[in-house]
């Protein structure tokens, strides 16, 4: 079966014509214009730069309505697209590209001396001519099928190198097509979208877009430093929908701001990307009783998520939230040391089959093949598995609970010790502590937290606390406070950073 995103949002198009669907700031765009302006980029790349089909075109904006023209611009040319994020350091930006090597980078007249010294043709799109013919779209759109690539999103780096995880329309369409029919989207979705550009929720709500027909409405990212401008503004749009990483979540729950500013239009609340504490899931739960709160899972490899779990009663404040059952299309194999199928409450590795896989890493065969493996399961014909490093187990009524990531399970002392467990028991058992990470200095055998919190919190207190709850081999020997934990450009906490910065104090 051919599957082409734009060729149903040419469909959408026809529908709501008139109808806005973009809004950003004082700024909006309708359906129609908002076509024109995509044929006009995807003209631009055929005639002006002769890119054929399934290149990859790089787009280097700020998250404006601009970007979602040249991503469904870039679409239409019949091409994949990599949005790259403003606030990289040039550094980062020339790594990536030298990776990727993208045919063409779509940007502004602001950022055009960042390429200047490059090996890369670079499209000013406020100087695009409009041209909204359709007949070489057409043809070029045509030549397409369904595992074609869409777009490129680059890991974020926290374990060294971005690798660029390529992702088909095929995934796309068959991930958009479950979560259609189970939460009943039916285009009159006003998402509000907080996420930056080079994440996977973002393409997600482009596809709502594209595909249901669904108002994006951009927020500012750095109304987030200011939260009650950011509800403020949820309401003044009539925002109904948020797909969040829970960082941003957890800051409104800890200024107790929904209470002073209620959220009454908010339906559906997503969260993905980093663990929820519970105590302040609690908080937005309790105080939007009408909304509809999902739990979503999945590395940047598998398709936007591969398991969910739809909070239907209220959760114990210290028992972490489930990421639950599998997304259609996804098979969840959890796997022991021996590449075994784990029983019941029994922690392994959880690996993913299915559509939604990646391609894998762009012109990275070797990492691919090392991440996306033969199912170990199967001996009868190919089938890869990708492996996510991530420990989980199943309960008895098969509900997944995440446990930790393979690299924070350390031996301390001659014990096992998974590091999320600390953090989560610090997080939802001390009032005052907004985030927190957990590292294991395996130079002086230590375990070192690094918390963010407005006040210094003595490492007497902690301990007394902790004591209460773990054994001492498990009790933390250092304490560092932050005002802020370094994030990721997806905003999970940056433990390279951090890990950079103990061992740079250590070495001191």
């Amino acid at each position: 079966m051919r599957v082409s995103i734009v060729d149903i949002f040419n469909d959408i198009v026809e529908k709501k014509y008139s109808d806005v669907a973009v809004e950003h700031n004082e700024e909006s765009i309708r359906y129609g214009e908002l076509r024109k302006k995509a044929y006009s980029v995807a003209n631009c790349l055929i005639q002006e730069t002769n890119v054929s089909i399934n290149n990859i075109i790089a787009v280097f904006l700020p998250n404006e309505i601009n970007v979602i023209v040249s991503d469904i611009g870039i679409l239409y040319s019949g091409n994949a697209f990599m949005n790259l994020d403003i606030k990289t350091p040039t550094e980062r930006i020339q790594n990536i590209l030298e990776i990727i090597k993208p045919k063409v980078v779509i940007t502004n007249s602001k950022y055009l001396k960042i390429f200047e010294n490059m090996d890369i043709a670079v499209i000013d799109i406020e100087a695009i001519s409009v041209n909204d013919k359709d007949d070489i779209i057409t043809t070029k759109r045509e030549i397409l099928i369904d595992t074609d690539p869409m777009c490129i999103i680059n890991t974020s780096g926290s374990t060294g190198t971005p690798k660029g995880v390529v992702l088909n329309h095929r995934s796309f369409w068959d991930f958009m097509n479950w979560a259609g029919e189970t939460f009943s989207f039916d285009g009159s979705e006003v998402i509000g979208s907080l996420s930056p550009v080079v994440f996977d929720i973002f393409v997600f709500e482009l596809c709502m877009l594209m595909i249901k027909g669904s108002k994006i409405v951009l927020l500012d990212s750095s109304k987030a430093i200011f939260p009650a401008s950011l509800l403020n503004e949820l309401n003044n749009k009539e925002v109904n929908f948020i797909f969040w990483v829970p960082s941003i979540m957890v800051n409104i729950a800890n200024l107790d701001l929904i209470r002073r500013i209620p959220l009454p239009k908010l339906k559906l609340v997503w969260f993905a990307g980093e663990v929820f504490p519970t105590k302040q899931f609690l908080y937005w739960y309790d105080n939007i009783p009408n909304a509809q709160f999902v739990n979503l899972y999945g590395p940047i490899e598998i398709t936007l998520d591969c398991t969910y779990h739809v909070i239907e009663e209220r959760p114990k404040e210290d028992t972490p939230l489930p990421i639950g059952k599998a997304c259609r299309n996804s098979d969840i194999l959890i796997l022991n040391e021996n590449d075994e199928i784990c029983g019941f409450n029994e922690e392994g590795e959880l690996c993913v089959r299915g559509t939604s896989l990646a391609m894998g890493y762009y012109n990275n065969p070797e990492k691919t093949l090392n991440a996306f493996v033969q199912n170990p399961l199967n001996n009868s014909y190919p089938e890869l598995i990708y492996r996510t490093g991530d420990i989980v187990n199943k309960d008895e009524n098969d509900i997944i609970h995440f446990k930790g990531r393979r690299d924070t399970l350390i031996k301390h002392m001659g014990y096992r010790i998974e590091l999320g467990e600390i953090e989560h028991m610090v997080v939802n058992e001390f009032k005052i502590v907004n985030y927190c990470c957990a590292l294991y200095d395996y130079q002086n055998k230590k375990i070192v937290l690094y918390y963010e919190n407005e006040n210094e919190i003595t490492p007497q207190e902690f301990r007394k606390k902790l004591s209460t709850i773990f054994p001492n081999y498990m009790l933390p020997n250092s304490f560092y406070r932050m005002d802020l934990l370094p994030r990721n450009t997806n905003g999970k906490i940056d433990r390279l950073k951090l890990k950079n910065l103990l061992y740079g104090e250590n070495a001191k």
